[in-house]
């Protein structure tokens, strides 16, 4: 069995998860997430926690792969709606910055023309500084790609350090041509 399907998943206050059949709906403060169950896969609810029970007799191939990523893949709906998913992003360049304009977010990034970046439904992308921004959501996976997806538009070059990365990201610069002597 897999290590981390075994684990129970703990169910947090004013969070619900409701199944029928094979599809699971999580609800909480935040939001609602469904998914469907993988085969071989069912659940037990005990209380306030979730157990991810594994049936070896439906002839899954790698059951203890498919064990592990539906439970993780349910605490993160978990989380998600109680706590929610954010992930951070820093801007570096002379120039470059960022501005809010409703729900979308105009780059300045040291092309001839600003970028326009617009989120999916569900993600919010916050300006915190005009440096620093704030991807917010409830899906982490979708939080995840969107920060890849504005990180895209111009990421880190490797001899100055310019463009956008993640919050502590360390960028291995490398060395610049030396002249002749």
């Amino acid at each position: 069995m897999s290590r981390i399907g075994k684990k129970v998943i703990p169910i947090p206050g004013g969070v619900t998860i409701d199944v029928k059949d094979r599809s699971v709906t999580v609800k909480g403060p935040l939001g609602t997430e469904a998914m469907e169950l993988l085969q071989g896969i069912d659940l037990k609810l005990q209380g306030q926690e979730i157990e991810v029970v594994l049936d070896k007799s439906a002839g899954v191939e790698r059951p203890d792969a498919i064990h592990g990523l539906s439970r993780a893949i349910l605490a993160n709906m978990v989380t998600g709606v109680s706590k929610g998913f954010e992930k951070d992003l820093e801007i570096v360049g002379v120039g470059y910055r960022a501005t809010q304009q409703d729900k979308s977010i105009v780059l300045m990034l040291g092309f001839s023309h600003n970028v326009t970046f617009t989120p999916p439904a569900g993600v919010t992308v916050e300006v915190l500084d005009p440096t620093k921004l704030r991807v917010k959501g409830i899906n982490k996976q979708v939080v995840g790609q969107v920060a890849a997806n504005i990180r895209e538009l111009r990421s880190p070059e490797p001899y100055k350090g310019k463009g956008i990365r993640y919050k502590n990201e360390k960028v291995r610069k490398k060395a610049g041509k030396t002249g002749k002597k």
